[in-house]
């Protein structure tokens, strides 16, 4: 779309009545018209957000009022493009419910704020209600999904999208208009304090949760932006915010496949990551925001800035105002808390920035909120919005119990028996809802959730259920040990509930962004989240303490890991030990952990990373170039638990793949894959069969050892087979090529299907040229 030029007519020169009013108008012309009756101040104001949304209003005896905060901000851009946060409660706002929005209210008060605004500004030009989604509205009463790491466990993006949905339709009809989601983070380091909000360690499965995500919220009628753009998750060491060591390829390669499908799906608007990309941060990488995502993706959406990035940009530039014209010139849209966006008037006057590149911003925040339709709306969300959609808690329990994964079983302990009269509870993690529902959540209403010990002492029956915290999350104190062996010896079986937390609290120190500050040790207990960082990824001393003593009982010992990141685990001693990993599975976890326990359903999660045996060997993620290397001379250099693992409580086996074709030409690649799966234990199963592409020959660059290309899910009862089915097509066989552009290049692959990355089986696929044709052939879109 043009934008208007500067000096364009304003509103009081004579001439046709105000055209962006016509709900019948095409947005485009909608959009020019009332850009072109926009004073430079007024545009200033629609490409800002740097008010916190819990400031713009106070709570009284009769509801909520707006704070002259909020007017001021109103007054002094002649209107808001955007509210970031009006209903978000946490440690870090210092919002609870004696001071925020609960459910009842947030549609009123959300209508209140956009009146004014409107009611308060010469162009009457409603404000964008911005709020977190990570993983359910992180609001007061709103429903807490598993997070991220948890959803790639699932491998269900269908799943994914009905609570996602379920999600946005919380946010919208408490009056929220856009979703910040975390999605384009791969989780390369699990140092990384954040590497609960990844899909993974694999760019084709953050991939397809990506649209499921956008498609999710779509349907909810809620704009999402996708955090963040791009590479975060390569930070170097696994420190939050720090430099990437990425070249133009690896970008390509594993960091931009999730950007790239969310942007086709539909996604309003992506976040400039905090990281540098080729020495320039994301926020003010033009090659990156313009060159790549704009001309040659074609995106049209708006780039929103990560919270006070923008002011991070005076090291480079010395000043304020030229860091807000650096960032604008770039392709950053709309700002986030930071001090120079609302100085882009000086720069533009300064002649630092174009004023015609404000106008496109402007323009593409102005078309974002005629296409929610917030020129045209009379009445509140709740009252527009009647439908009942699907129920929230249902799907945060569904989704924790498609996440929980079975890394290890030894011997027949699970599930559980119904004959065990004894089950011993033990460990820091087994008794708390705020250690199961990770970073950027709400305070949770007193009663709310089922911890692991609940979930297990509902589904235990008439046996007797004891339990002792037995050591302290994070520290060394190892004095409840005894007591807790000499439960566990009493028992007929111990379930160990370990892990980490991201629970924040009112003692947890924030920085300016509300990342934790990390001094001396853990903050207020906390293990994972923003700014939580770690150099160890073994469990703490407590904690292994505890693990080795039950074990040496000789008790049958499961271990349950309530962690936002993977743990490098010790070999599991003792006898008859089962260890799964419950990320951190919301709310009603406990509930879904129990489940599985007994039998109630089958464990189904798969790895969406790997497991490494300790910190020193990474990276370990499965999809690294084949360089042959062999190991290191102490310890080897795989992973302990590989990316796709996951047991069930049956046996299954794998056939070996079958091509409909074992020759084609990069311009026809078109084929079928067929695996038949059978159960052959006693248990009925839901098996992820995963299809991997392994170049032998012909790539432009050094070839990975594998990629994961699909997936397939198969309900199977005892004794019966089925058969996966995937279609081979450009998309499934394409790399970057030499312009990093996706190609079909010719070549010898191996099509390889299993039930995990280091459990598969091949068949070799020929890629021949096109005839009369000497280059590789793109791929059109999937």
């Amino acid at each position: 779309m043009s934008a208007a030029e500067p000096g364009a007519a304003r509103p009081d020169t004579a001439g046709p009545g105000p055209r962006y009013r016509d709900p019948a108008a095409p947005v485009p012309e909608r959009v020019r018209d009332l850009l072109s009756r926009m004073t430079l101040t007024e545009k200033v104001g629609q490409v800002n957000q740097r008010m916190y949304g819990w400031h713009a209003y106070e709570r009284t005896e009769g509801g909520h009022r707006l704070t002259e905060a909020f007017e001021a901000e109103v007054a002094a851009f002649g209107g808001m493009g955007a509210l970031y946060g009006l209903q978000r409660a946490d440690a870090w706002s210092g919002v609870g419910f004696g001071t925020g929005i609960e459910a009842a209210d947030g549609a009123a008060v959300c209508d209140t704020v956009q009146r004014y605004v409107i009611e308060h500004s010469r162009l009457g030009i409603p404000v964008l209600l911005v709020e977190e989604m990570p993983h359910g509205h992180q609001a007061l009463d709103g429903t807490v999904l598993p997070v991220n790491l948890a959803v790639g466990a699932s491998w269900d993006p269908e799943l994914y999208a009905e609570a996602t949905e379920a999600a946005a339709a919380e946010l919208r009809a408490r009056g929220g208009h856009v979703a910040l989601v975390s999605a384009l983070d791969m989780l390369r380091d699990p140092r990384w304090g954040r590497a609960e909000e990844c899909f993974g360690e694999d760019p084709y499965l953050a991939a397809r949760l990506t649209e499921a995500l956008v498609e999710g919220a779509d349907r909810a009628g809620v704009a999402v932006v996708l955090k963040h753009f791009a590479g975060q998750g390569a930070t170097v060491g696994g420190r939050n915010s720090a430099a990437t060591e990425l070249g133009a390829r690896e970008l390509h390669e594993i960091h931009l496949m999730a950007a790239r499908a969310g942007v086709r799906a539909g996604a309003a608007g992506v976040m400039a990551a905090y990281n540098e990309f080729d020495g320039l941060p994301c926020v003010a990488n033009r090659p990156l925001l313009s060159g790549l995502l704009r001309e040659r993706w074609g995106f049209e959406g708006i780039v929103m800035a990560d919270g006070d990035a923008v002011d991070r940009l005076v090291r480079l530039t010395g000043d304020p105002v030229a860091a807000g014209a650096l960032a604008l010139d770039a392709g950053c849209d709309l700002s986030l808390w930071d001090a120079c966006f609302p100085r882009l008037g000086e720069a533009v006057e300064r002649g630092l920035v174009d004023e015609r590149t404000l106008d496109t911003a402007v323009a593409r925040v102005l078309t974002l909120k005629f296409r929610l339709g917030l020129f045209d709306r009379t009445g509140t969300p709740a009252a527009e919005s009647s439908r009942r959609g699907p129920d929230p808690v249902e799907l945060s329990e569904r989704l924790a119990r498609a996440s929980i994964t079975l890394l290890a079983h030894e011997g027949d302990v699970l599930p559980l028996s119904p004959a065990a009269s004894r089950i011993a509870v033990l460990g820091p993690n087994a008794d708390s809802v705020a250690q199961q529902i990770g970073d950027y959540t709400a305070p949770q209403r007193p009663g709310t959730g089922v911890t692991v010990l609940a979930g297990i002492r509902a589904a235990a029956g008439a046996a007797e259920v004891v339990y002792a915290p037995g050591c302290d999350l994070v520290g060394g104190d190892v004095s409840g040990v005894p007591e807790a062996v000499r439960i566990a010896a009493s028992c007929d079986v111990a379930v160990l509930v370990l892990g980490g937390s991201s629970a924040r609290s009112g003692d947890t120190v924030f920085d300016s962004n509300g990342a934790a500050i990390v001094t001396a040790g853990p903050p207020s207990g906390m293990t994972c989240g923003e700014g939580v960082d770690l150099a160890d990824l073994s469990l703490p001393e407590g904690q292994s303490a505890l693990w080795r003593a039950v074990a040496a009982t000789g008790v049958p010992t499961v271990v349950v890991l309530v962690q936002g990141r993977p743990h490098a685990l010790p070999t599991p001693p003792g006898t008859a030990t089962a260890v799964l990993s419950a990320w951190y599975p919301g709310p009603w976890g406990g509930r879904a952990v129990a489940d599985v326990l007994f039998g109630r359903a089958q464990p189904r999660g798969r790895l969406p990373v790997s497991v490494p045996r300790s910190a020193a060997q990474l990276p370990v993620f499965y999809n690294a170039k084949d360089h042959g290397y062999r190991g290191y001379v102490d310890q080897p250099a795989t992973a302990a638990y590989p990316f796709g693992h996951g047991l069930s409580y049956t046996t299954v086996v794998h056939g070996p793949p079958r091509l409909s074709r074992d020759r084609v030409t990069a311009d026809d690649p078109a084929l079928t894959c067929r695996v038949t799966v059978r159960n052959t234990g006693r248990h009925p199963v839901r098996e992820t069969v995963q299809l991997y592409v392994r170049r032998v020959s012909g790539s432009t660059s050094w070839p990975r050892i594998r990629e994961l290309r699909g997936f397939a899910a198969l309900e199977l009862p005892p004794g019966a087979s089925a058969e996966a089915v995937f279609r081979v097509d450009a998309g499934t066989l394409a790399s970057p090529g030499r312009d990093l552009e996706p190609v079909v290049e010719p070549g010898e692959v191996l099509l390889e299907t299993g039930p995990s990355a280091d459990r598969t089986q091949g068949s070799a696929l020929r890629i021949d040229r096109p005839a009369g044709n000497s280059e590789p052939a793109a791929p059109g879109r999937k």
